[in-house]
């Protein structure tokens, strides 16, 4: 659906976010018949709707909302809205249209745009792909999930897109190449199963994508991708046979295209082996969009090198104690703290781990130390915290703590942890409930290191 055929149309914009402003901002030009804008429940995401906003889509709450949304044609919805959600199934079940505003922007820029997702990796390799590009001469406009709602991006020769399945779910065109990270079960309550998450992540490559680059090494990927649709056109990175990392005669590890050397692993600052999947996938990402990586290999080292990994992202907070703290606010699932915590597994390690709780399978966490045999301290926040301790504690070489709170748990990380050892962040949950989101979550981490430094 395009930005024009909501003309003569009763839309309803909800929520009060950054993407429903940029939403109404965009549909009002093209004249809908009617334009409201609806909020069933307030959230931290809320916008004061007054002003022009209120203008050109009157805000309504509540049982007004749902009363006003019975009588609409359109709905286009904010991230927070899910598939399941009672409205939204009725709405469909009445005949209405369900969009977002990422994919009414995609209907007029899809052949112009890289779109990156992937249950985690996805904001990496995003901010990957752009600055190589640029360095290879390619100008491009990054936005999506990441900085600059898809509708309230400028004019541009070129985008790349980060993709929440929020946006990925919607949309009814692909973007020209479509980037796939890696796949784990994640927001299942926003899907309403398994299963449906991984068809609102993968609509992404169903409508038309002429490349569809994907973590070879990420086996669920690749079968979900191929029963979806079998003839996608598949590009597979972090593989022999393509981009990979792998040791050269003299040990050290080495990015490759195939059997040719391109630059040191290590050139790439961002640890872990799922960096280097990302990395692959953002290389074979930028050479689907027409580089010639082989002839632009010093650029492109030169443009890895300089990257700086995303806050929140593995990111080192040293401490005058000797303790080395590592922020990894932005892990929300089993399978991204264990990339974490094999990045430190040679050091003493304790794993700060709890968020909400939304019924995540945590069996994968327990698999990785019994196979590992990583040693580590482990310590549980609310509210899925003693969960996750419980699975794990009666496994050689863990120790388990609980916590009443991020806070606390910082001060028993002090505590357990010696001079030369880390304590990582990496709570495998989502921060909602106890913060308003995963940067107010890195906030508290940050200011409990520092309150605590001074007492050392």
């Amino acid at each position: 659906m395009h930005l024009q055929d909501l003309r003569g149309r009763r839309v309803a914009v909800w929520g009060t976010g950054r993407e429903a402003i940029a939403a109404a901002e965009a549909i009002a030009p093209h004249e809908p018949s009617e334009m409201i804008a609806v909020q069933d429940k307030a959230t931290f995401l809320a916008t004061d709707w007054s002003g022009h906003l209120a203008e050109i889509a009157p805000l309504y709450v509540g049982e007004d909302a749902q009363r006003r949304l019975q009588s609409i044609d359109v709905i286009v919805r904010s991230p927070i809205i899910g598939q399941v959600h009672p409205r939204i199934v009725e709405h469909r079940a009445r005949g209405g249209i369900v969009t977002g505003g990422t994919a009414l922007w995609m209907a007029d820029h899809a052949s112009r745009t890289v779109g990156v997702t992937g249950s985690k990796g996805k904001s990496t390799t995003a901010t990957l792909v752009s600055q190589l590009l640029e360095a290879a001469g390619r100008p491009n406009t990054l936005g999506g999930n990441i900085g600059v709602a898809a509708l309230a991006l400028p004019e541009s020769e070129r985008y790349v897109l980060e993709l929440s399945v929020y946006q990925c779910a919607d949309l009814d065109d692909s973007p020209r190449i479509v980037a796939l990270t890696s796949l784990f079960p994640e927001h299942l309550d926003w899907s309403g199963s398994e299963s449906g998450y991984y068809r609102d992540k993968l609509n992404v490559a169903m409508h038309g994508a002429e490349a569809v680059v994907y973590n070879a090494q990420d086996q669920r990927l690749f079968a979900e991708l191929q029963a979806q649709r079998s003839e996608l056109p598949l590009v597979a990175a972090n593989h022999p046979d393509s981009f990979h990392v792998a040791e050269r005669a003299d040990g050290e590890r080495w990015v490759f295209l195939a059997g040719e050397p391109l630059f040191p692993r290590n050139l790439f600052r961002p640890v872990g082996r799922h960096n280097e999947a990302n990395l692959c996938v953002a290389l074979a990402t930028v050479q689907s969009e027409g580089v010639d990586v082989l002839a632009h290999r010093t650029v492109i080292a030169e443009a890895v090198a300089a990257y700086e990994a995303l806050e929140q992202r593995l990111t080192v907070l040293p401490d005058p104690s000797g303790v080395t703290f590592v922020d990894d606010s932005l892990s929300t699932i089993p399978q991204s703290a264990i990339y974490a915590i094999e990045a430190y597994a040679d050091r003493p390690l304790t794993v700060i781990l709890g968020g909400e709780n939304r019924g995540v399978d945590y069996s994968p966490l327990r698999a990785f130390f019994e196979e590992s045999k990583v040693s580590a301290t482990l310590v549980g926040i609310p509210d899925s915290g003693e969960l996750i301790l419980d699975l794990l504690k009666d496994l050689p070489g863990v120790r388990t703590i609980l916590a009443d709170d991020l806070v606390q748990a910082v001060h028993l990380s002090r505590e357990h942890t010696p001079a030369g050892g880390v304590v990582l962040l990496s709570p495998a949950a989502p921060s909602y409930g106890r913060f308003d989101n995963w940067q107010h979550r890195s906030r508290v981490f940050r200011e409990a290191i520092e309150a605590t430094a001074i007492g050392d």
